[in-house]
């Protein structure tokens, strides 16, 4: 079932860099992956998508409905955007970031219910963060700071997760760690996901369909071992790799390297 449809997406800043003619979908427990150079269009893309920004040109659907339709409110009822970086201005706890994803369920000066507390502490568990529920958000790695921004969005109940490079600054386990996260809740929670990436091997390993940018156009947009191909890397990135299978997997790898590693 499709959730998230964008067709003939078009935006521009003031002539400096544009996206033109994008089009693709996300169904529900499907992950999709922006994958592309920097530059290309994939963050501006994510903030047209959440409303962040309006397109010049297009329509964007979400859940049945062109984003522009929604208030702020009900959109974020929708939708849980998980930025790229988050720095805190106040040392709250992880679950009180994560409480905050029940704003938008509540009015003004509603405080949250036992209801809203029991989705607060799911959430947390979902993403193993229990023994740090207490300790401030300042005070954590920048691994679990992202599970927290993670949890914070699940706590909106959302049928679209966003998230715009969940594994930047991440050491190796985290990233690992975060995207079998995603990619189950995906699965779990029959959401509809969006991510950028900028690893072609994560999109062939963590999501369903790849959506390759540059210059902000998509240059393709299928299953990942049809996206991230020798000749597309090649063409996108300007670097000559080669297509192992290790596992049952298909895996990018510099050509150079590739030639020393038994396949």
């Amino acid at each position: 079932m499709e959730v998230v449809r964008i067709n003939g997406l078009s935006f521009s800043y003031n002539d400096d860099f544009s996206i033109e003619g994008v089009t693709i979908s996300v169904n529900k427990g499907e992950v999709v992956s922006l994958l592309g150079p920097n530059g290309s269009g994939k963050t501006t893309l994510i903030k047209c998508v959440n409303a962040l920004l309006m397109p010049n040109k297009g329509e964007i659907i979400v859940a049945g409905v062109d984003v522009k339709k929604y208030s702020r409110t009900d959109l974020a009822r929708i939708i849980g955007y998980v930025p790229q970086s988050h720095e805190p201005s106040f040392p709250f706890t992880v679950h009180d970031v994560v409480l905050m994803g029940r704003v938008a369920h509540l009015d003004i000066f509603q405080q949250p219910s036992n209801s809203d507390y029991a989705k607060v502490a799911v959430a947390i568990q979902t993403v193993g963060l229990e023994r740090l529920k207490d300790k401030p958000y300042t005070q954590i790695s920048g691994g679990e700071r992202q599970l927290t921004l993670i949890a914070r969005a699940l706590a909106q109940e959302p049928q679209v997760l966003i998230l715009d490079e969940p594994t930047a600054h991440l050491d190796f386990k985290n990233q690992i760690q975060t995207l079998q996260i995603i990619r189950r809740l995906s699965r779990g929670r029959d959401i509809a996901v969006m991510l950028s990436l900028h690893d072609p091997n994560h999109a062939l390993l963590f999501t369903d369909k790849t959506a390759l940018l540059n210059s902000g156009r998509v240059v393709a947009f299928d299953v990942p071992d049809k996206v991230v191909n020798r000749e597309n890397i090649a063409r996108i990135y300007g670097i000559d790799v080669d297509v192992v299978s290790h596992g049952g997997h298909a895996l990018i790898m510099p050509a150079l390297a590739a030639k020393a590693c038994p396949t």
